[in-house]
């Protein structure tokens, strides 16, 4: 009986000392931390594409005058070949100037990707750094300047048209952008709409081709477009040119995002992009010297895209 209490206790002492030798042997503490919680703060890495659409109204950068012979009796016009105007007619100057360009309204394709941070215990904001691709879009008109054309000597030309324009432009937008997720708590929820707004600026770099054509043949006779094309003797075939325009470009935008796992998300926005104004320029055969010729201003770049974002 006696050595059967004995085994006993020798088995109960080693079932409670082994797992304190085990505790000895292995570095390190087991704790629990009931104050943890989960403060929201991520990286982020997106990818998205779409269309886009670029408006902006175009103005010209360089005034030709035109000369004329008018008769103040009647208004008939004749253009004014170098020497006296004939008997009943008047010398008079017109240019470019008070002619109207038409608006560029095109649409093309957008590509982007952003790398972010979602800010720990504000988790509702983010902040990217993006790239955005605006594909080519073509700006082709016929005639590209016209309107009624105001003499010096107070006659008008009516309905006065002249040129023609072939040109495509895309840009890349290098972005930093702040967002701001309309949701409680700290971690985003699944399968619920999060809508988002965001505003930021960027550095945009637009690149512009662009081919001048002397449809009537009024622009042969002028010195100063000579050298960025060819004459035969009627009209000038103008070089095509490259021009490349830099500015600071501010960026807003709006959508939603939707959560299909706990870090993997479906985002479908609209970005607006505001750059201040892009060239188009003529360039000589060997492209040491520029004339610029017209300008899209305040050009709008609104984009439509769908993409994905991965938060981790």
């Amino acid at each position: 009986m006696r050595k059967r209490i004995f085994g006993l206790l020798c088995a109960s002492v080693a079932l409670n000392v082994a797992p304190a030798l085990a505790n000895w042997q292995y570095s390190g503490e087991y704790t629990y931390d009931t104050s943890y919680y989960d403060n929201g703060g991520r990286a982020a890495v997106s990818l998205r594409g779409g269309a886009t659409y670029a408006y902006s109204k175009m103005s010209n950068d360089t005034s030709i005058v035109f000369s004329y012979c008018v008769n103040p009796t009647t208004g008939e016009v004749t253009e004014y070949t170098g020497t006296d105007c004939a008997a009943g007619f008047e010398y008079a100057t017109g240019g470019l100037g008070g002619l109207s360009i038409p608006k560029m309204s095109e649409i093309g394709f957008a590509a982007g990707a952003s790398v972010g941070w979602i800010l720990p215990n504000h988790s509702q904001w983010r902040l990217e750094l993006g790239w955005d691709r605006f594909a080519e879009v073509d700006y082709n008109k016929t005639p590209l300047f016209s309107g009624d054309m105001k003499l010096s000597n107070g006659s008008t030309i009516p309905n006065f048209d002249i040129g023609g324009a072939q040109s495509a432009m895309s840009t890349d937008l290098v972005s930093f952008m702040a967002f701001y997720d309309f949701f409680d708590g700290y971690v985003k929820p699944t399968h619920t709409m999060i809508p988002y707004v965001g505003i930021g600026f960027g550095y945009a770099d637009t690149k512009t081709t662009f081919t001048l054509f002397d449809n009537s043949g009024d622009l042969s006779s002028f010195q100063i477009l000579q050298e960025f094309g060819e004459s035969d003797g009627t009209v000038v075939n103008f070089y095509k040119s490259t021009t490349n325009t830099t500015n600071i470009a501010g960026v807003a935008a709006l959508g939603f995002s939707y959560g299909i796992a706990d870090n993997l998300f479906l985002d479908f926005g609209a970005r607006v992009s505001y750059i201040p104004r892009v060239k188009y320029r003529l360039t000589n055969v060997d492209d040491t010297r520029h004339l610029d010729w017209v300008s899209a201003k305040h050009l709008i770049y609104t984009n439509v895209m769908l993409g994905v974002r991965l938060e981790f």
